[in-house]
């Protein structure tokens, strides 16, 4: 079960490079289970992709990776989860540390519709009680931007909202906002499912240049996406219509899309399913 908040809370703090490591992880919102004994070792600096029809738990599973799940209420979770070797679950671990260190897209853009540009990138350092000079916001919001590959189609209009941007820039802009506070892992529930062929290409040209520097766990439901950006591939599916979900198949994405060690898996990628 998740562990009760402590009297005193430390800060999240990972150092070696180990990547993440889910080991038997099982989450249930009540009385129901979503995901059953779920296990994967996800290296560091790469891209992995979750796959499976609809109400498989693919995005309970993300959300677990940073302790959103158990904002739901009658939320809980077992089994164990890791970031470089720190038990994400600890009982001295802050779960708000967690999710400064793994980040999160949504499906739908959110940026800030009455902040500017600006103050939508710079939004998650100031909510850490954090002074910055005018200078060094400056330097986060640009190298922000520049990551989020958005910097030369905002750099002239940084003070209008973010919500006057295209749907594709709206999301750049959110990816930007988890880039300025400093993750060590970006997760993406669906960040292209209401993003137009070329908005989608746009992303995912980006998560392939975030895996230089970050960890990205994507859930997707389009395997052409999986197929170009993952290094891995996981694909959960349920035994029985309201069941829990559960890892079928775990492997290079490769293997998944043309080797595939089980039969279920083959149907699904291969469109016979799902």
């Amino acid at each position: 079960m998740i562990h009760p908040q402590p009297t005193r809370q430390q800060p999240l703090v990972a150092t070696a490079a180990e990547g993440l490591e889910i080991a038997h992880v099982s989450a249930h919102y009540g009385g129901f289970e979503a995901i059953r004994d779920v296990s994967l070792t996800i290296a560091p600096r790469t891209i992995t992709a979750l796959i499976g029809g609809s109400g498989c738990g693919k995005s309970t599973l993300l959300r677990t990776i940073n302790r959103m799940h158990e904002t739901c209420d009658q939320a809980s979770v077992t089994g164990s989860i890791r970031l470089d070797g720190t038990d994400l679950y600890g009982p001295d671990i802050d779960p708000v540390a967690v999710r400064r260190v793994i980040g999160m897209v949504f499906q739908r853009a959110n940026p800030f519709p009455t902040m500017s540009v600006r103050d939508n990138v710079l939004v998650g350092l100031r909510l850490r009680n954090r002074r910055l000079s005018r200078d060094h916001a400056q330097d986060v919001v640009e190298m922000s931007l520049r990551a989020a590959n958005l910097w030369d189609d905002v750099k002239d209009r940084l003070n209008r909202p973010g919500a006057s941007l295209s749907g594709g820039q709206q999301q750049r802009l959110c990816i930007a906002r988890v880039i300025a506070v400093e993750p060590k892992v970006i997760l993406m529930d669906e960040p292209c499912s209401a993003l137009d062929p070329i908005s989608t290409a746009a992303i995912e040209d980006l998560m392939i240049n975030l895996r230089r520097d970050y960890t990205v766990v994507i859930v997707t439901h389009n395997m052409q996406q999986a197929a170009r950006v993952a290094d891995k591939t996981a694909f959960l599916s349920v035994s029985s219509p309201g069941g829990p979900g559960t890892v079928v198949e775990y492997a290079d994405t490769d293997t998944i899309f043309h080797h595939p060690t089980q039969s279920a898996t083959a149907d699904y990628v291969g469109g016979r399913f799902g």
